[in-house]
């Protein structure tokens, strides 16, 4: 049975909202007990050394050299993006911060894809709002929840925006070299501030190995969604990429307990439904 190649953008895309929905709830945890640049720092290190020896160990084409720079450039931007969210979702409350991040890191991308590429069919767009809606649903507060984090996740968020628009200029190269590279400018950006900060001892065993699964998780979600981008569309990809905070919410909810309000329920209801709208043609 031959997967249908217009569907292949919406699974890349899926599999990503799974990768980096439980990374985040792993890194955001591991941040509880250790310094959040550092836990980025090692899953940064650990995503490298993982897509570097896969993508030497099948012979993965080096794409060329401006394509690995703005991978490189977009990994530095979204890496501290990501320790910054760390530091939002080690705040104790998962449920409002990943929805917000997610929310602003998609919405310039999105715009920017609308822009370039043309406005998409209508029943994408339709898609689009309905997401964008069950975002915004998972982070109602209205059952007096505190809305510590929120500053963290909105910068967050501008990070993540950077990461988006910087890993589609990388182009069409090998998805595991651009992941690769993309890792090597997280590791540089968030180093660099652990060494100059000297708090690179801030982490626990405990926490460090749950880093480096959530490294490894991270960087699969980015190689998928590179993959999603160069068969698809920016902003459809963006869109269902940043649908992850449903996977963080649940996590944290079964985990940790956090307290999960219909609205959420219903939030990751519409945020499913989206699903196919966006991948509709």
């Amino acid at each position: 049975m031959v997967f249908p190649a217009q569907l292949l953008p919406t699974a890349f895309s899926m599999a990503a909202v799974f990768a980096w929905g439980t990374s985040d709830f792993l890194g955001g945890y591991a941040s509880r007990r250790a310094n959040a640049f550092v836990v980025a720092s090692v899953v940064n290190g650990s995503g490298w050394a993982l897509m570097a020896l896969f993508a030497w160990a099948i012979h993965s084409p080096l794409p060329p050299a401006h394509q690995m720079e703005w991978a490189m450039a977009g990994g530095a931007i979204g890496g501290t993006g990501l320790a910054i969210f760390y530091g939002a979702l080690a705040s104790g409350n998962m449920g409002l911060t990943a929805p917000v991040a997610a929310l602003l890191g998609a919405a310039i991308p999105t715009a920017f894809g609308m822009m370039t590429e043309g406005l998409p069919p209508a029943i994408n767009i339709l898609g689009f709002a309905l997401a964008g809606t069950g975002i915004w649903l998972i982070s109602r507060t209205e059952d007096g929840t505190s809305a510590r984090g929120i500053g963290l996740a909105a910068l967050a968020g501008i990070g993540f925006s950077g990461f988006y628009l910087c890993m589609r200029q990388a182009g069409d190269g090998s998805a595991l070299w651009l992941a690769t590279s993309s890792r090597t400018g997280g590791l540089l950006a968030t180093g660099v501030v652990v060494l100059f900060r000297r708090n690179f001892r801030e982490i626990t065993r405990t926490s460090a190995s749950w880093a480096i699964v959530a490294g490894v998780l991270d960087v699969t979600g980015t190689a998928l969604l590179v993959r999603a981008s160069q068969v698809g569309r920016l902003d459809a990809a963006v869109v269902l990429t940043s649908l992850y905070p449903a996977i963080t919410v649940l996590l944290a909810r079964l985990v940790l307990k956090e307290h999960f309000t219909r609205w959420k329920a219903v939030g990751m209801v519409a945020a499913l439904l989206a699903v196919p709208l966006v991948a509709g043609k």
